[in-house]
């Protein structure tokens, strides 16, 4: 086993395999950008060594700056995570030419499976099951269209390079097909320096299903079972789950076909290490190979919660020279899990990533043990210095839940997710929570277009109600008093006290731009709280994992309060409410910005222009397309007008809330 292994990757992923090494004893070496400088993984690590700028490119892409840290620190090894340099041939071989070893599979394992195509025409030739559809190296526009019309609508235009579905457009109709193409073939050119691209038919009622497959250097060859990842947005995915509820509702011999087929994928490349062969399998039963990912997935800790097993542990084992750990027939798995990523972003808003400070991370009381874990680059806690940025994934943790059964795992998912807030950049953590209280995710119906399906409902914002803002009263007033419990009785306690008259207090919310006022009275009986022209009797207790029972009138509702400066949270496993403490007399500015502007919502980089001075655009128009958090986002023309002047050029990098364009009528 090695001594030192240098992780050449950042945030989650850098961590994980952190603690894994802490408990093996082996010592590990981070690198970081200038802007990861005091990120967890570089606190974590034993060592840590400054590669460059914040631009992936500038420092976590640069193989020899990080082959030459690794040479400096006496590693042994490189465990390259996920996403970066992960699945780069290049570098793993550089590392194997260097004498250190690659905690990965093998340059030429990389190779066969780094083209989407490439990799098709391998898995039928190995007799496995693939999409049809078009997977040559013909890249000349005209060519693909003629194509695209052989193969018929729906399609997916798919890079050949990379994944995370980037340089992935659906295309619907023939009109569409060129510009989809091109908006495919630039953001795969940006994300992975390739834009060839493949065409497969559009399976209906598609269900993603990927098999953990493992192999070493003695020709052994084994899965440990499948994952489901079906729930996504713009391609990515957003909840995992094992075993699969489609699989569970078909028959197991569908799912020993899957999984004999992905162990034979495996083994028609001689592969080593941990890798995913993906499955899209249609409603009628039929499956087909999608691709393979040469790397650890983001979502193997659901693996290793059904199966007990640690995947870095097995990752460093195989890298090592030695065999799997066990056979086949060993492996066994017990219970259901199911992973959700929590992301900077807005659900409201198409999943736009967001960006900003992370004021404070509050994470589930129990995590770590047997039944919740919370995968995390993020530090827990209060004013915790944290910010997602425009440079990297807007992931901030992954939260995982393990029960008996599936209703189980999804019962102890819903209470953790009503036990986690994010407050500072939003997040997507109230979408979660509907996510998996939807009647259709309970029951299991989860095809990739379960999103497009159900966000009508799934956006459906938590009601405001008394019980809620009694919870925020509570919360505040407890907080202020948290050396004291704050007792309901005036005479033992003289805060506020008046003679002849009862104590008020005012407290101001808002949500959103709603003003709410509401009151809370004390006298010889007690509180009474009262928003609008009802007051009612009002008390609460808090329990020992800091959650706060609200009575109101002898009814009670438990809630968890959450805050960071007068940023608010009233947290329950039905729903969440944002809120701000409103001070009455703060005085704001007028910012509001000219209707004859467009405005950045994010900061990026200008990827395509559209219009230039002069142009006369409609209301909808594509003006912009910019670069952020790896994705490509079209910004559109808030008016019909004139562009009188275009604030940035291809290349430039535009802060958030910078104007783009100005107009005139």
């Amino acid at each position: 086993m090695f001594n030192k292994i240098l992780i050449a990757n950042r945030g989650e992923i850098a961590c994980r395999i952190i603690r894994t090494c802490k408990r093996l004893g082996i010592q590990t070496v981070a690198v970081y950008s200038d802007a990861d400088a005091m990120a967890q993984h570089v606190l974590l690590a034993d060592q840590a060594v400054n590669i460059g700028g914040p631009r992936p490119a500038d420092s976590y892409l640069k193989a020899d700056v990080i082959l030459a840290a690794a040479k400096q620190c006496g590693a042994e090894a490189v465990h390259p995570g996920y996403g970066f340099l992960s699945e780069n041939e290049q570098f793993s071989k550089a590392c194997e030419d260097a004498g250190i070893a690659f905690i990965g599979p093998t340059p030429d394992s990389i190779q066969k499976m780094g083209s989407k195509s490439a990799a098709k025409a391998l898995m039928e030739a190995a007799g496995v099951p693939v999409v049809p559809g078009y997977h040559g190296d013909n890249q000349d526009p005209t060519f693909l269209a003629k194509q695209s019309k052989t193969i018929g609508y729906p399609q997916l235009i798919k890079a050949v390079s990379g994944g995370g579905g980037k340089g992935m457009r659906l295309v619907e109709t023939a009109d569409e097909f060129m510009a989809q193409l091109d908006a495919a073939k630039r953001e795969a050119k940006n994300a992975f320096g390739n834009d060839d691209v493949l065409i497969e038919r559009f399976i209906k009622g598609p269900h993603h299903i990927e098999f953990q497959v493992f192999g070493d250097s003695h020709g052994n060859v084994v899965h440990l079972f499948e994952r489901e990842c079906s729930i996504q947005r713009r391609h990515q995915k957003i909840l995992e789950e094992t075993p699969s509820p489609f699989l569970d509702q078909v028959d197991d011999l569908m799912r020993e076909t899957m999984g004999a087929a992905a162990v034979a994928a495996a083994r028609a490349i001689n592969y080593r290490g941990a890798g995913t062969i993906e499955f899209i399998a249609g409603e009628r039963r039929e499956f087909y190979f999608m691709e393979m990912n040469t790397r650890l997935q983001v979502e193997h800790p659901i693996t290793e919660m059904i199966t007990g097993e640690d995947l870095v542990e097995w990752q460093l084992l195989v890298a090592a020279g030695e065999e799997l750990p066990l056979r086949q027939s060993e492996i066994i798995t017990g219970g259901h899990a199911i992973e959700v990523r929590i992301c900077a972003e807005n659900p409201e808003n198409d999943f736009l990533p967001e960006v900003g400070p992370i004021h404070l991370f509050a994470t589930p009381k129990l995590i770590d043990g047997e039944d919740v874990r919370l995968d995390t680059g993020v530090a827990v806690g209060r004013a915790t210095g944290n910010e997602v940025s425009i440079f990297y994934d807007p992931m901030i943790a992954k939260l995982i839940t393990w029960g008996g059964d599936r209703p189980e795992a999804i019962r102890r998912m819903q209470a953790a997710l009503a036990q986690t807030e994010v407050i500072g950049v939003k997040t997507n953590l109230g979408f979660l929570q509907s996510l998996v209280r939807h009647t259709a995710f309970l029951a299991g119906d989860t095809d990739t277009s379960f999103i497009a399906k159900h966000k009508t409902a799934l956006l459906l914002s938590t009601a405001i109600d008394d019980y809620i803002l009694a919870a925020a009263c509570a919360g505040i007033l407890q907080s202020e008093q948290s050396d004291r419990p704050l007792s309901p009785d005036v005479w033992d306690n003289t805060a506020g006290w008046r003679l002849n008259s009862v104590a008020s207090r005012l407290i101001e919310f808002r949500a959103g731009e709603e003003e709410i006022v509401c009151h809370v009275e004390r006298n010889r009986d007690g509180l009474r709280f009262k928003h609008g022209d009802i007051a009612r009797r009002f008390s609460w207790t808090e329990h020992a994992d800091g959650s706060l029972q609200i009575r109101l009138d002898g009814s009670a509702k438990t809630f968890r309060f959450v805050h960071a400066g007068d940023s608010i949270t009233i947290l329950a496993e039905s729903g969440r409410v944002a809120l701000t403490l409103f001070d009455p007399y703060h005085f704001e500015g007028d910012n509001s910005v000219n209707d004859g502007r467009l405005t950045a919502m994010m900061p990026g980089r200008v990827v395509k222009l559209m219009a230039a001075e002069g142009h006369k655009v409609s209301k909808g128009q594509p003006l912009i397309i910019m670069e952020a958090m790896k994705m490509e986002h079209t910004i559109v023309s808030p008016r019909d007008g004139v562009v009188e002047r275009v604030a940035f050029q291809v290349g430039e990098m535009v802060p958030a809330d910078a104007v783009l364009f100005a107009f005139a009528e």
